[in-house]
């Protein structure tokens, strides 16, 4: 009988390796997109492992539908397990394998509405990334021309618009007018972060556990919303150290011999939501130290005190 599975995920062909109660490999198969409902759903209940990639938070949630328990695991952790050249069935062997350690961590599965707010704010992020592209290109093309001013989106707004309409400088008329479409599409590319940052707040505004995630200094309406979509159930974390270790938040370590090396953080996780949650902490500490009266946050007098 088949206790533990191991999915080998893929866009049309996908890997199955499965072992009884005793290890040994019972099922080697090969299937075909259509094919995996209908090959789990005649399956006894088992564990299922498979590697956090893409599709892998879709059909965690179609499987457990089914009386599957489904374990979802970085594939980080599931590479030292493959025996030899990498391949389909190897991979699916090793995620099998490493699905029934006791000690593997697992990542916390997401459902529908959590995947749903993480889209918007991925969304949101690419527009930021080509907005702020396409100011950079506005500035880099001005620059040839000896044309440089302050930086900060509103400054390329402000004062580009104030270039091409201001007749009494050098600048030709055809490139007046590149610059005016590449401004046009600044406007639009600004809109459209607008919109998504108020599609974020307004889920942020419905959801009780973001709403009171916002209390903590340095945590926003958008890094709330990312928190509360990226973790999910905060139970999964046995404290807030372990959290901040898997968000990349604590030290990297090369450490031998008894000897303990602490290096800067380990960036591990997420990039995105540990992106927001520094910026928001340089935000907190900023406005801590305009402060008059500091006397309500002692720790961050004392944090200050040992960065100096």
């Amino acid at each position: 009988m088949i206790t533990t599975v191991g999915i080998d995920l893929a866009k049309n062909v996908f890997q199955v390796h499965g072992v009884n109660e005793h290890g040994k490999p019972v099922l080697k198969k090969q299937l075909k997109r259509e094919q995996m409902l209908t090959f789990f759903v005649n399956l006894p209940p088992c564990l299922v492992g498979m590697e956090a990639c893409g599709g892998a938070h879709h059909w965690a949630r179609k499987l457990q539908t089914m009386g599957h328990t489904v374990k979802l695991m970085a594939p980080q952790f599931v590479k030292p397990y493959v025996k030899s050249n990498k391949n389909d069935a190897a991979d699916a062997e090793a995620i099998c394998e490493a699905v029934s350690r006791p000690n593997m961590r697992f990542v916390p599965l997401k459902d529908v509405e959590q995947q749903a707010v993480l889209a918007v704010h991925r969304a949101r992020q690419g527009f930021v990334i080509a907005r702020t592209a396409q100011a950079n290109q506005i500035r880099g093309l001005l620059a040839e021309f000896g044309i440089v001013f302050a930086q900060g989106i509103a400054n390329v707004h402000r004062c580009t618009r104030e270039l091409i309409e201001d007749a009494s400088n050098e600048l030709p008329s055809n490139f007046r007018l590149l610059i005016d479409r590449l401004l046009n599409n600044l406007d639009q590319l600004d809109k459209q972060v607008g919109e998504l940052e108020a599609q974020i707040k307004a889920a942020h505004r419905a959801n009780e556990m973001s709403k009171k995630l916002e209390r903590i200094p340095g945590i926003g309406p958008i890094t709330a919303s990312a928190l509360i979509a990226t973790v999910g159930d905060a139970k999964s974390f046995a404290n807030g150290r372990q959290l901040a270790a898997w968000m990349g938040l604590v030290p990297a370590q090369s450490s031998s011999g008894g000897k303990t090396n602490l290096l800067g953080i380990s960036k591990r996780g997420d990039v995105y939501l540990r992106t927001l949650l520094i910026h928001g902490a340089r935000a907190a500490l900023r406005a801590f130290q305009n402060k008059v009266d500091r006397s309500g946050d002692i720790w961050l007098q004392k944090l200050l005190g040992r960065r100096r």
